[in-house]
């Protein structure tokens, strides 16, 4: 740690117009650590103000993007939590980091529910956690609580059941995202007398809690998808999709390509 004097005075010799390798000689200090601080104080300079108050779609009554939210709350549902942090409530997502393309959308979805702000990424192994600081995400994820989901009860609010009702795609896409995955099943038929190949992709979707498998198979219903529960002896249960139909050409595609996060076409 450097005296904020010394830092303040590195700086304003940058400014003056002296290199870092000579403030660097005059002040005994590695000249990276004099760009540094440079760097520092030219992105703080140039950040723009930010409002004291940032408004809350549900607090507020300010405009919320209901179909980046269904995605979200799909997201969160799945591989999301919210932890208390000081003062404030910090939202995480864990993303695999297979997907890039996965990691993005959550990104682009948290900012548009909370545009003023910062979204950042912290690596683990195996995973990305999309992360964002707010003190309303309790607002906006009222199903926050204390121990894991599949311990308490999963239910939605009425506002939330009716942006659900407005975007239900987005909303499977995103628990989809979050806690499924998509193969492809390859099978042989002998048609007069010659075999021929055929292939389809099949969905899964995989949660320990009976009430967002409920909030799944619920909005399957709702958009006609046909599903199936898998016969499995572990604690989490599985839903199979695999019957062909019109909504497998908007589903989100999943393929080797690690950036594939998209609508097909």
């Amino acid at each position: 740690m450097h005296d904020p004097l010394i830092r303040s005075r590195a700086v304003a010799l940058a400014r003056s117009g002296a290199s870092h390798a000579e403030i660097g000689r005059l002040l005994d200090i590695p000249s990276g650590t004099i760009g540094y601080w440079v760097r520092l104080d030219g992105l703080a300079s140039a950040a723009p103000a930010r409002p004291a108050h940032r408004p809350c779609p549900r607090c507020d009554d300010s405009d919320l993007d209901q179909a980046a939210y269904a995605y979200l709350l799909g997201l969160y549902l799945g591989d999301g939590h919210i932890t208390r942090s000081g003062r404030t409530y910090v939202l995480r997502i864990a993303c695999g980091t297979a997907w890039p393309g996965l990691i993005r959308a959550c990104e682009r979805a948290i900012t548009a529910i909370r545009p003023a702000n910062r979204v950042c990424r912290a690596r683990k192994q195996g995973c990305v956690l999309v992360t964002a600081y707010s003190n309303h995400w309790p607002c906006l994820f009222p199903q926050h609580g204390p121990g894991r989901k599949h311990e308490r009860a999963i239910v939605l609010e009425p506002w939330q059941r009716s942006v659900v009702s407005a975007h239900r795609w987005e909303f499977v896409r995103g628990l989809i995202h979050s806690d499924g995955c998509r193969v492809v099943n390859r099978t042989t038929k002998t048609i007069a007398g010659e075999p021929k190949r055929y292939e389809y992709p099949r969905y899964f979707f995989t949660n320990t809690s009976d009430d967002i498998i409920g909030l799944f198979t619920g909005t399957l219903d709702a958009l006609g998808v046909e599903w199936k529960h898998l016969n499995q002896r572990r604690a989490a249960q599985t839903v199979s999709v695999a019957r062909r139909g019109p909504w497998l050409s908007w589903t989100p595609m999943w393929g080797r390509n690690t950036d594939r996060c998209r609508y097909s076409p």
